[in-house]
């Protein structure tokens, strides 16, 4: 069997001049030299320093034709057999990290030139003067460099999962409040549709009863103008017929008869009355609530739409005694038995009542509140003004600086100057409250169906709390955003 060395020498014998690689799909020019095909193909493709000189043999600088190549299939032959020497000569080289070159175990790595060496190689005149190193040596600092980028690159891997995990968060966070929004246009354009629909209805109504008041004083009209219309011709024909009459019978009662005549008034009537014709002016009128309810409409979509998720918890620094707040301060629930709360300027004494941290002095928030009410229990929601009485009785009403909805067994009242009891299609269990600051508006609705239940107008001057009260055992309540 042929040496690794006799067969590396050979391989040698049939390298590509121009790459020094095996030769693949040698080709022979006019001087006998050979060449890759691909090879040569690229060396005639680069223009020289005179386009008019032939082209010269890269090793002999004979000239030749580029149309001139010749395949050499012997050749082509022999190198195929070489390639196969060199895979008996060297069978597992690889996995025995033996010298391609010289057929020898490699042991060690030239620092200059970056490759590994047999002991031939390391004595090869190419070599003299580089930094030459056992293999282990060599490859210990490149150890540690390893060792520090994959530190660096595990950590830089965990904050980008980080980022993900966060922005995967975040988007379905923004999922949710797409989702939320589209709800509340479906809602929204739903309650519009039903309330166009009723307007619709009333106007056609009042219109259709104008149609039937104008058609009904023609029909008078009529009748009137007809009967004088009668009158008249029978007095027409009277007369004509006495003109003719001789003399004698012309001069019988002809006073009278010229008295009828003079004295007869005609009544001129009016096919439409005046308070008809001014209900028909006055019908663009009747389109007016219409018109408020549309702008009101838009302003309440966009205040929707725009508001933004309020995350608030309870403080319970001003949490009457008689309520018992969650440990993560997002829910209450009503207890007879005070809890041993210190007393301090902010907290509720007598009203059953809790604020939510921080308050606004501006923008626009929204937040829920789920409500579960033993029988005979009450939940206030609302907004209070900075300044609302936390001492003695508070008066739950907006010149007290309260704007609120109360959730009692079975109805809802809205607490302005008089409480006003609510007709909804269904008690809300789920209360979103919206407060825009600089517009002024505290809007309730049922945050399942979007029913809204009611809203308040104000002028804000100072901060605003989210506002909570309690009454009745077992009642309670939760907050999200």
């Amino acid at each position: 069997m042929a040496s690794a060395a006799s067969v590396s020498s050979l391989a040698d014998e049939v390298n590509c001049p121009i790459c020094q690689g095996s030769l693949r799909e040698p080709v022979t020019i006019d001087c006998g030299h050979n060449f890759c095909r691909g090879c040569l193909t690229r060396y005639c493709e680069i223009p020289g320093p005179d386009p008019e000189e032939p082209l010269t043999c890269p090793l002999c600088k004979e000239p030749f034709h580029p149309g001139s190549f010749r395949p050499n299939w012997q050749l082509a032959s022999v190198v195929e057999n070489i390639e196969r020497l060199k895979l008996v000569s060297w069978p597992g080289s690889e996995e025995e990290d033996v010298c391609h070159k010289h057929g020898e175990k490699v042991y060690f790595f030239c620092e200059d030139d970056e490759i590994q060496l047999c002991v031939l190689c390391r004595e090869a005149w190419e070599h003299q003067g580089h930094t030459v190193r056992f293999l282990e040596d060599a490859a210990s600092p490149y150890r540690e460099q390893i060792q520090k980028c994959l530190e660096c690159l595990r950590k830089e891997r965990e904050e980008i999962q980080e980022i993900q995990s966060r922005e995967n968060q975040r988007i379905q966070v923004l999922l949710t409040q797409v989702a939320t929004k589209r709800q509340k246009v479906i809602f929204e354009f739903a309650y519009l549709s039903q309330f166009l629909e009723e307007q619709q209805s009333i106007l056609l109504a009042q219109l259709e009863r104008l149609d039937g008041d104008i058609l009904k004083q023609r029909d008078e009209f009529d009748v009137l103008v007809n009967g004088e219309i009668c009158r008249f011709s029978a007095l027409i024909a009277e007369l004509e017929e006495k003109k003719e009459r001789p003399a004698r019978e012309l001069l019988t009662d002809i006073r009278s008869t010229l008295i009828r005549c003079e004295t007869r008034k005609c009544r001129k009537p009016e096919a439409v009355s005046p308070e008809l014709g001014q209900r028909i002016r006055d019908f663009s009128q009747q389109a007016l609530p219409l018109q408020r309810e549309m702008k009101m409409f838009l302003e309440k979509l966009c205040f929707e739409l725009d508001s933004e998720p309020a995350h608030i918890s309870l403080d319970p620094e001003t949490s009457h005694p008689k309520l018992l707040l969650s440990e993560d301060h997002k829910g209450a629930r009503f207890s007879y038995k005070w809890q041993n709360s210190p007393d301090n300027p902010q907290r509720f004494d007598r009203a059953t009542c809790v604020l939510a941290h921080g308050g606004f002095t501006g923008g626009r928030h929204t937040w829920v509140v789920s409500v579960d009410l033993a029988h005979g229990g009450s939940c206030t929601v609302g907004v209070v003004s900075e300044d609302v009485q936390r001492k003695g009785e508070l008066r739950l009403r907006p010149e007290e600086g309260v704007w609120a909805v109360r959730l009692a067994w079975g109805f809802v009242s809205a607490l302005g100057s008089f409480p006003t009891r609510l007709a909804l299609k269904e008690q809300p269990r789920q209360v979103r409250v919206s407060l825009d600051y600089e517009v002024g508006w505290v809007t309730f609705a049922n945050a399942v169906t979007q029913e809204p239940i009611y809203t308040f107008t104000a002028s804000f001057t100072q901060k605003v709390f989210p506002f909570f009260g309690l009454w009745g055992r077992g009642s309670s309540f939760s907050l999200s955003s």
